[in-house]
């Protein structure tokens, strides 16, 4: 079983280095195409904060991925079955990562694990084991996701476009404009990272006797951070505009990454895609690392886990060193498509393009919608490309891109069903 366990870990981590390489990118790919940071800036900054958000905050989605993935009920009386099915979709997902990434198409982890569960259950259990209704709305989120973030991107950038870019002085308009797009900025990423990053601290002022709502410090939290990045934004404007004075950019022939209104929003798109970053590794890391520790749980208890386990630290510097790898190492290829090869980016529409995302998510997380981060990005990514002109769009990229996410699914479980009649014949 010591054997079984080092090659399912091993595994583990070679799926999380091809989520890594492939969905890291949702963060950083948009921030390095406008040039508001160098890609070894990207993979250091995306590095450190998908590790953190791994190791921190990755066992909440683990767990719940550990114990729903597949019907643990369903295994209960063949928990070998239920190993050998978690390998398969470990090597599936894998694969299917590293395929897409060589050929730099985003794509969604988490509907390459659907896929797989939904092709090992089928073979070992028959076709009433796949959760149908789950495969439904994924697909009702395939299509519905890049539509309403393009649309919401396209809001956000159309009325920037308008108020700001377009307007004779840009820096006085920018200025009256900080203090809604930090609320904007903080109040939708806020929801996403605050709770999670605040919970020891509202935990800790409840022990002391405190007995407040458990949004209270969150909000507050938002809030003080809102009125700080305001009060910094206008600083650092008046300093720019100062420099723009001494030295006007007709002079100089500089790129707009120069100009002092994109330098700022590209402070304001670092600072998106650090939530992002964080916000990934805390989350997408269950889909490499889920199936090892329900693997673990099943060699320490003898039973398949049915309810909530606890994951060990291990698993998840596992998972978060994987992301990071392939982050460093294979990631350059999904952010140079997610950033050069749909649209030209600057950071106003950088920006846009990630706060329509996060929008996006807190919406259908709302509606109970499954949701690709990758498909959204895309959407948003192309809904400003509709605002600034049509014909920037690069639609040979998009057909790569939308045939890459219309098979991953139904190419993943094919994968996992094949994977695990050879297993279940060598092994079971």
């Amino acid at each position: 079983m010591l054997i079984t366990l080092v090659a399912v870990a091993l595994l583990a981590f070679y799926v999380a280095w091809n989520l890594g390489a492939n969905d890291v990118a949702n963060a950083m790919g948009t921030s390095v195409g406008s040039k508001a940071v160098t890609l070894k800036q990207a993979l250091i900054i995306a590095g450190i904060l998908e590790f953190t958000g791994a190791v921190l905050f990755g066992h909440e989605v683990t767990e719940t991925l550990a114990t729903k993935i597949a019907n643990p009920a369903l295994f209960a009386a063949t928990p070998q079955i239920f190993v050998v099915g978690m390998v398969t979709v470990l090597i599936s997902c894998g694969v299917w990562l590293q395929i897409a990434t060589s050929r730099g198409l985003p794509v969604s982890s988490s509907h390459a694990v659907v896929g797989a569960i939904a092709g090992f259950s089928w073979v070992a259990l028959g076709v009433g084991a796949i959760d149908w209704s789950s495969i439904g709305l994924i697909t009702i989120g395939w299509v519905l996701t890049p539509l309403i973030s393009g649309a919401i991107a396209a809001l956000f950038y159309s009325q920037i476009k308008h108020w700001i870019l377009d307007q004779p002085n840009q820096l006085v308009q920018l200025q009256e404009w900080i203090p809604w797009l930090t609320t904007l900025l903080l109040g939708v990423f806020g929801v996403i990272v605050l709770p999670s990053l605040t919970q020891p601290l509202t935990n800790f002022v409840i022990e002391l006797g405190f007995n407040i709502p458990a949004h209270d410090i969150p909000l507050l939290t938002g809030a003080v951070a809102a009125v700080g990045l305001t009060i910094i934004s206008w600083r650092q404007l008046a300093d720019l505009g100062e420099i723009e004075e001494k030295f006007p950019p007709q002079t100089q022939e500089l790129p707009s990454i120069q100009n002092p209104v994109e330098r700022l929003f590209a402070r304001f798109q670092l600072l998106s895609a650090c939530f992002v970053a964080f916000a990934h590794g805390s989350n997408d890391v269950g889909n490499a690392i889920a199936p090892l520790a329900a693997i673990v749980y099943i060699n320490r208890t003898g039973s398949v886990p049915t309810d909530s386990i606890t994951i060990p630290i291990w698993i998840l510097i596992l998972g978060g060193a994987g992301i990071v790898g392939g982050l460093a190492v294979w990631g350059k290829k999904v952010i140079a498509t997610i950033g050069e090869n749909i649209i030209a980016l600057q950071p106003s529409s950088g920006f846009c393009a990630e706060l329509a995302t996060a929008t996006t998510i807190l919406i259908a997380s709302r509606l109970g919608l499954p949701v690709s981060t990758s498909h959204a990005l895309v959407g948003g990514v192309v809904g400003i490309g509709l605002v600034q002109n049509i014909k920037s769009i690069k639609f040979q990229t998009l057909k790569g891109i939308a045939a890459a996410w219309l098979i991953t699914i139904p190419l993943s479980a094919v994968l996992s069903a094949a994977i695990f009649s050879i297993a279940r014949i060598l092994f079971l």
